[in-house]
């Protein structure tokens, strides 16, 4: 397990001294909150999910149907706009943060992704903590913690020297004008000999960030020729493809304009006091780099809400679409043990020691917020599985959410006349921990 304080000057050897004596917020009425929604005009649709339970009787909790948050709720912070796969809305763990924590809290997710979670809990004033078994979640996530100016990028871009490159494989001459590859792996050189020589502070990692969310897409905006979205990366192969159907020859693009302005971006909603509220709440932030199931970094009884949304039996291919990032970083992809279970039982049995090792950090009162998908069209409700894994490890559940969005027919969130692959709705099971 490597544990990764935010910064050299980041103490972390009384974690969470702040916070930890505090209880769980009282949150008794989550379910009165639910039925009485009306934010978007629509009534709260009242429903019941039954699963088997541990000792084979069958549980019942309520579920409550509305369309909870969507991208018309808010404008989410500017923060968040970076791309990974199968990332949720910020929308989703604010409702939650909201609702069942006060400032101060530690927020915890462990399967944090690009960092959704505990980026909103920072900008939320609560303490923010992440976990991840791809190595490439800490770096989408720690330098939002600490954004720097735009004027301190330029200043920095200035620096680097965009003709010395690490290396310039043949094959990715599919993606990049061999100018732009040589100007992207300089880059890459640049930021692998800072790391190694203890060197890499906040701006180099912030660059890091935006040169990864830059390295494919599908507009002028990216380093490459049109490809897929820049969520995930296709393979070699499948990119001759695209620019033999397209007619395309990657085009020379400017690496050091296309990082300016997407930093320009990102840092759109960034003023003073944002800055402040990140400032305060990085001290006590950490970030992990292992398995859900086994988090010795976090305290026992620390945390007091879990938002999540675990990997789906294999319908996303992490480590496959994350391949070009990873040479970006030095990272060899064949190391990053990724946990993606193909059978539904196999699924159940790793969430159970998921569960085990939430149960264990959580406060007493605390709560989690755990986030699943329908899969296989629909035909797979996971949250049937989530019930009875989460009260086998001691929680109580409490309720499911269905977020039913504008776009999704009601008949939708129960998996009918959807995509044969996928996910359909935001769903989530909530526990809490007695």
């Amino acid at each position: 397990m490597k544990s990764v304080p935010l910064s050299q000057k980041n103490n972390l050897e009384l974690p969470f001294a702040e916070f930890a004596s505090r209880p769980a917020v009282a949150t008794g009425a989550l379910d009165k909150d639910l039925e009485r929604f009306r934010e978007f005009g629509q009534k709260t649709r009242t429903l019941s999910t039954r699963f088997l339970r541990p000792d084979g009787a069958v549980g019942e909790v309520p579920t409550f149907v509305n369309e909870f948050w969507t991208a018309r709720q808010r404008q989410a912070s500017s923060l968040h706009e970076v791309s990974y796969r199968a990332c949720f809305k910020p929308q989703l763990p604010r409702f939650f943060i909201e609702r069942l924590t006060n400032p101060g809290a530690a927020v915890y997710d462990p399967f944090m992704g690009r960092g959704t979670t505990p980026i909103e809990a920072a900008l939320l004033d609560r303490v923010p903590i992440g976990n991840d078994a791809n190595p490439l979640s800490i770096v989408m996530t720690r330098p939002r913690l600490c954004p720097p100016s735009i004027e301190q990028v330029a200043e920095r871009l200035k620096s680097i020297p965009l003709d010395k490159p690490a290396d310039t494989p043949e094959d990715l001459h599919a993606f990049y004008h061999p100018k732009t590859l040589r100007n992207i792996s300089s880059l890459k050189n640049y930021i692998l000999k800072r790391k190694a020589a203890g060197d890499l502070d906040f701006v180099d990692e912030w660059i890091a960030l935006v040169a990864l969310n830059r390295l494919t897409g599908h507009s002028s905006g990216f380093f490459s020729a049109y490809t897929l979205p820049p969520n995930q990366a296709v393979s070699v192969r499948s990119q001759l493809k695209i620019n033999e159907k397209r007619k395309q020859t990657p085009p020379e693009r400017d690496v050091v304009k296309i990082i300016q302005k997407k930093t320009k971006q990102l840092l759109g909603d960034v003023d003073d006091p944002v800055r402040a509220r990140l400032a305060k709440r990085r001290r006590d932030a950490l970030f992990l780099t292992g398995p859900a199931a086994a988090t010795p970094g976090i305290p026992s009884n620390s945390v007091t809400l879990v938002v999540t949304s675990p990997p789906f039996l294999n319908v996303v291919q992490y480590a496959t679409d994350n391949w070009l990032r990873c040479w970006f970083l030095g990272i060899d992809v064949s190391r990053v043990k990724l946990t993606v279970p193909t059978k539904l039982e196999q699924w159940r049995a790793v969430m159970l020691e998921v569960f085990k090792e939430l149960h264990r950090l959580l406060k007493p009162g605390g709560h989690i917020a755990f986030e699943v998908g329908e899969v296989h069209g629909g035909k797979t409700k996971l949250e049937e599985t989530v019930l009875p894994s989460g009260e086998e490890a001691g929680l109580e559940p409490l309720l499911v959410v269905i977020n039913d969005q504008e776009f999704t027919k009601t008949a939708n969130c129960w998996g009918v006349d959807n995509g044969s692959k996928g996910t359909n709705t935001n769903r989530i099971v909530v526990f809490r921990k007695s």
